[in-house]
């Protein structure tokens, strides 16, 4: 073990402070970026060389097994192998193990490792027709609800109160499922994680002889996260300190982004008046982010009630925070991709890129667009687009739809879109409630969005469109983005982001009505959304890019405004457009300059009874070409290039790959299949 000295010479002032407050109550208020990980380790490690801790008497709690991983990594190269760091859970149900048989003289319950299948025989009993995506919801709430301290009793009374809603349940049902669901449970000899804690909890309150042991074996305690505690994890804590207060929090109120699971942050920020002759200690220097990035970071959360500690940046200047408007979310999408394209090119590596949005469904745009460049990705956190469990049901079924001609005419096949998503639960409005229902609407809304524009796209296509097309072009879709992962760029929703960072971040989506939520209506919910952008913000190291879509589809009414957290980021001039009234801007033909229509019109920029101003022979000869290969491919033609395409090349004549890669619907990978082919043409 290094000398205590040396343990703290590896620190600035503030990290120092709260490595040498090695008694008494501490709570530690570390910003992003700001090496809490590091101070708290190297706290624990100094007492350990100076003598004050037993290294066997030291318990490190943390959230994620991962961040558990990492801290013992630590404290053994800090020469603390001894140390235990474990989550809630995991350091819970090791004692509940070692001590349960000796107390009740049984064995343990088992653990269950889902919910589902007895929350669906819980809902039978009350003859609730409940999906998947009810059941998960169901157990969302019941996870909330008992971290909460919430009996099944108590449930319809206070989840009323406290605003909470399942899927269009009424808070009574709710109430009499999870009661039930306790039942089942019980009745088979089952335990879930959170029984985990409260039956350590109560084996703790009701038993001294154990509740002595515990205490004895463990003196000193570290909470990492702790705006992240539960009612139920702090009355745990308190069962295992006994009075005592060898106890050291750290965490970041701004960083609160999981209320709706039953995080309170009160915790955090009251903790000086429940542990009187606290030390608390501010960690305010940002090693991760550029200037640049600390101040976009630091004006958000200004004035606001999120705000937390105020950063201070000690890396040197970096580029500029870019605020972006696009048309729609597809030239949203295609924008971010040619840009991480560029980066690419210029030599930074794919794994140190990342594109943030604020739900999974939003991710399908920009695995499309990634996928057209050749540029591989990893979705962090959920499954890619085409795996998600409605999505495959919905494009089999399409599927189905297409082959039985229940489609109908080929002018009403976007509606036999709509009917068959319908049957599977879709609706025009979205549900209210946030969860997995709510995920679900935005993965058939996805689908939905993309039969219009596909529709839109091949209007004046002599070929025309069908759902058969449709589907083709789904399984098109599906195929290339399902390519394996090597270096990727991440994609990743805002929650599933947080603790993580890379060299360049795209925040994408952040529109009003998507970040904040729809769902989010009450102040705190709001806040919660602002503080969720502030953790978005703060993964960056160099580069920041946040953009917004002022229409959903391409085509569409461009009536959507910037998020209203961006009104004090945003330069002069794009806040004073914000602020006035939006006039939608009508594209012009270039031929003629009468206003064009459809989404074919403007992707051609002219409209479609004007006179062409491409070679018209070359594009004959092009379309030729495509059928050829089409058919060796065994793929509808417009999956090697679509007319517009098609019409671009002829208009614009490419001579170089580059020149090829600047038109519209030509990326990467049909660049590498199809740009040989194309260029000797067009010779």
């Amino acid at each position: 073990m290094p000398p205590p000295e040396d343990l703290l010479a590896a620190l600035d002032p503030e990290q120092r402070r709260v490595a040498e407050a090695l008694r008494g109550p501490v709570r530690v208020l570390a910003g992003a970026g700001t090496g809490k990980t590091r101070a708290i380790t190297h706290r624990i490690a100094y007492g350990v060389a100076s003598g004050v801790y037993a290294s066997t008497e030291v318990l490190a709690v943390t959230f994620t097994t991962r961040a558990a991983g990492e801290m013992r990594g630590r404290l053994r190269a800090l020469g603390a192998p001894g140390v235990q760091a474990r989550t809630f859970h995991s350091a819970a149900l090791r004692q509940l193990r070692y001590f349960w048989p000796h107390v009740h003289g049984t064995e343990l319950p088992t653990l269950t490792e889902s919910k589902i299948g007895l929350l669906a025989s819980a809902a039978r009993r009350h003859r609730l027709r409940a999906d998947q995506a009810l059941l998960r919801d169901l157990a969302s709430e019941v996870e909330w609800a008992k971290v909460s301290n919430i009996h099944p009793d108590d449930y319809a009374r206070i989840a009323a109160a406290r605003g909470r809603s399942v899927s269009g349940q009424d808070p009574e049902t709710v109430g009499r499922v999870f009661g039930s669901y306790e039942e089942v449970k019980r009745g088979q000899g089952r335990m879930d994680m959170e029984d985990v804690l409260l039956l350590t909890a109560g084996m703790l309150a009701e038993d001294e002889r154990v509740a002595a042991q515990v205490r004895r074996q463990y003196k000193w305690f570290v909470v990492d996260e702790f705006q992240d505690v539960s009612p139920l994890q702090s009355a745990l804590l308190d069962l295992w300190l006994g009075g005592r207060d060898e106890l050291c929090v750290v965490g970041d109120p701004a960083q609160t982004i999981y209320s709706f699971a039953g995080a309170n942050a009160a915790y955090l920020r009251d903790f000086p008046q429940k542990h009187p002759g606290t030390t608390s200690v501010e960690l305010v220097r940002n090693y991760r982010s550029t200037p640049e990035v600390v101040d976009a970071a630091n004006t958000l959360l200004a004035g606001s009630s999120s705000q937390g500690v105020q950063l201070r940046a000690q890396r040197p200047s970096g580029p500029g925070v870019s605020y972006t408007p696009r048309p729609d979310e597809v030239a949203e999408a295609e924008a971010v991709a040619a840009q991480v394209l560029r980066m690419r090119d210029a030599g930074r590596s794919l794994g140190e890129v990342a594109i943030l949005f604020r739900i999974n469904a939003q991710s399908e745009a920009f695995e499309e667009a990634l996928a057209a460049r050749a540029l591989p990705y990893v979705v962090r956190g959920a499954a890619r687009f085409f795996e998600r469990p409605e999505v495959r049901e919905a494009v089999t079924r399409l599927r189905g739809a297409a082959r039985s001609g229940e489609a109908g005419a080929a002018d009403d096949w976007v509606d036999a879109v709509r009917a068959t998503l319908a049957g599977m639960g879709w609706t025009p409005q979205a549900p209210t409630a946030r969860g997995q229902t709510r995920d679900r609407w935005e993965s058939w809304q996805a689908l939905v969005d993309q039969a219009a524009e596909f529709a839109a796209g091949r209007a004046h296509d002599p070929g025309g469109s069908d759902l058969n097309a449709f589907v083709d072009d789904l399984d098109r879709r599906a195929a290339e983005q399902h390519a394996p992962v090597a270096d990727g760029v991440t994609l990743a929703t805002f929650h599933a982001a947080k603790g993580l960072e890379w060299d360049a971040v795209f925040l994408c989506g952040l529109q009003d009505g998507t970040l904040p939520i729809t769902y989010a209506e009450t102040p705190a919910a709001i806040e919660e959304e602002r503080r969720l952008l502030y953790v978005g913000m703060t993964r960056a190291r160099v580069e920041l890019h946040l953009s917004w879509s002022l229409a959903r589809n391409p085509g569409g009414r461009a009536s959507r405004k910037p998020s209203r957290f961006l009104d004090p980021l945003l330069p002069d001039e794009a806040r004073a457009q914000r602020d006035q009234p939006r006039h939608r801007k009508v594209a012009g033909c270039r031929e003629c300059g009468r206003p064009l229509s459809t989404g074919a019109e403007k992707k051609r920029g002219r409209c479609a009874d004007c006179p062409a101003s491409y070679d018209e022979e070359l594009f004959d000869r092009l379309r030729e070409w495509r059928k050829e290969r089409a058919g060796e491919e065994s793929v509808p033609a417009f999956v090697v290039f679509t007319d517009a395409t098609l019409q671009l090349i002829a208009e614009q004549k490419p001579r170089t790959p580059e020149a090829l890669l600047r038109i519209s619907g030509i990326g990467r990978s049909k660049l590498e299949r199809y740009g040989e082919d194309v260029l000797g043409l067009v010779g």
